[in-house]
């Protein structure tokens, strides 16, 4: 035990923050430190040793280790003990063929709808604890700075509605429609008809009773069904895919990425949101933190790099048009859910049960901590506009037309001069009008020609924008953005 007891001492005094921790019969750290650790169990040492973070956060849901201080600090000193959990969590061949194996086995119809009622019919109450108003259970988007969290999803949900170009009489279908935040903003606020889909049976009714409230029952319907149950002579103008891709498993991506290009008219537009991993070779992270989130938050989740997905969409026909990176945004959004939570531990508990939070109070936190993690950081979370950027990057797109209006720079993704243009935010494609057309200020192709496909990930975060589709519905004359 001394010789595990001085290694034990030697990993805390390599932390950036002081962390008291105590076993039964020992005790190591600062005994002044903000973070407190207490383990019931001796057993528990070599995992604190070797950062076995998701070890370390299963017995906390146990009861066989306790945390006092800030979760903001416990988080960074975990990302300490952790390393490189992209790294930690590179898998060998072997490995990726036997979760190949398994993927397969685990996604599966029936599966699938069993383990996204496990996570989304927990408790709709509970949601509504750290939830917006809307239950946008996605990434915010934060326009400026100074926005609240739901400010910022009415902002997310412009954005996306912006990027599919939405029109009045158009139909949206949205894959994993959660609790129908979209639906009903783009039914509202752009006259569109829209069908969600979801495995999620408190989602569902959720949903439909929000419809009717708002009186869009001739327009809006919610299904509780599987992607793959969609029928084949069922099409759409525009179809929005929002946090539902962590759920479809590597091995159902060849059919998930065909689905939406068959569910698509020719020219239509497909927006694909969704958190990406950070490695080439990655599942989940590594540090155990994976096996974690498994077992008690996203049973049969996966991630996959964003080069795969792009690569998958392209084999369905759908040509990527954008990538637009929102890792910082989805941290703020996580420390603002973890956050609310925090302020009404009492009432969820009441509500789920003791072990239940505290693996929320973890996911949350932790996956926040994820999400600051830059490739190449600068070291300093507080570089940048949002925190967690670690550079000069914005993660928004005002700095590219802000420099061609200032610099009079003409560029193809800057109107001409002479061109009428309305007031339209940063992320709409500027749109002008020629001869009583409608054209694309850019390149004067006619919009209802050129197909998109968006999609935004966060890395794990990264966001990432395509066009479709492009084989046998492809314009004759598309162009890149």
């Amino acid at each position: 035990m001394n010789a595990l007891s001085n290694l034990v001492e030697t990993r805390l005094a390599q932390l950036s923050s002081p962390l008291a921790l105590e076993w039964p019969g020992g005790r190591a750290g600062r005994a002044s430190a903000p973070v407190r650790v207490t383990l019931r169990q001796p057993g528990l040492l070599p995992s604190l040793a070797l950062g076995q973070i998701g070890e370390l956060a299963d017995a906390y849901v146990r009861g066989d280790l306790e945390i006092d201080g800030d979760l903001n600090e416990v988080m960074a000193i975990a990302a300490e003990l952790a390393g490189d959990p992209v790294q930690l969590g590179r898998a060998s061949l072997a490995s990726r063929l036997l979760h190949r194996l398994r993927s397969h086995w685990r996604h599966r119809p029936q599966r699938d709808a069993q383990q996204v009622q496990f996570h989304y019919d927990l408790c709709d109450a509970f949601y509504a604890l750290w939830l917006d108003p809307m239950r946008v259970y996605s990434c915010a988007y934060f326009e400026t700075p100074d926005m609240t969290l739901d400010q910022a999803q009415e902002a997310k949900l412009a954005l996306i509605c912006r990027k599919l170009q939405l029109r009045p009489g158009q139909h949206l279908l949205d894959v994993g429609a959660g609790w129908g935040g979209l639906l009903l903003w783009a039914a509202k606020h752009h006259g569109v008809r829209a069908t969600g889909i979801t495995l999620s049976r408190d989602q569902q009714a959720h949903a439909t009773r929000l419809i009717e409230q708002h009186g869009l029952s001739d327009r809006v319907e919610m299904r509780l069904m599987d992607y793959r149950s969609l029928p084949r002579s069922e099409t759409f103008d525009c179809v929005a895919s929002v946090g539902m891709l962590e759920h479809v498993g590597s091995s159902q991506l060849d059919t998930y990425c065909a689905t939406l290009q068959r569910l698509l008219r020719p020219g239509g537009l497909v927006l694909n949101h969704s958190i990406t991993a950070g490695g080439l070779h990655n599942s989940q992270l590594g540090a155990g933190m994976g096996d974690f989130i498994e077992k008690h938050i996203f049973p049969g989740g996966e991630l996959v790099h964003v080069s795969r997905l792009a690569r998958h969409l392209g084999g369905a026909g759908l040509e990527l048009l954008d990538l637009e990176n929102l890792r910082p945004h989805y941290a703020r959004t996580l420390w603002a859910w973890s956050d609310a939570l925090e302020h009404n531990l009492a009432r969820a508990r009441a509500l789920t049960s003791e072990d239940r939070v505290r693996a929320y109070r973890l996911y949350l936190a932790g996956c926040a901590m994820c999400f600051l993690l830059a490739a190449r950081p600068d070291g300093n979370p507080a570089t940048g506009r949002l925190r967690g950027a670690q550079s000069v990057y914005p993660f928004n797109r005002r700095h590219m037309l802000g420099a061609c209006a200032a610099e009079g720079v003409e560029s193809e993704n800057r109107p001409q001069r002479g061109q009428f243009l309305p007031n339209l935010p940063p992320h709409s494609p500027a749109m002008g009008q020629k001869g009583g057309e409608k054209w694309t200020a850019a390149g004067g192709l006619q919009p209802e020609r050129l197909a998109r496909y968006r999609t935004s990930t966060a890395r794990k975060s990264f966001t990432l924008v395509c066009v479709g589709p492009v084989t046998t519905r492809s314009p004759s004359a598309s162009k890149y953005r």
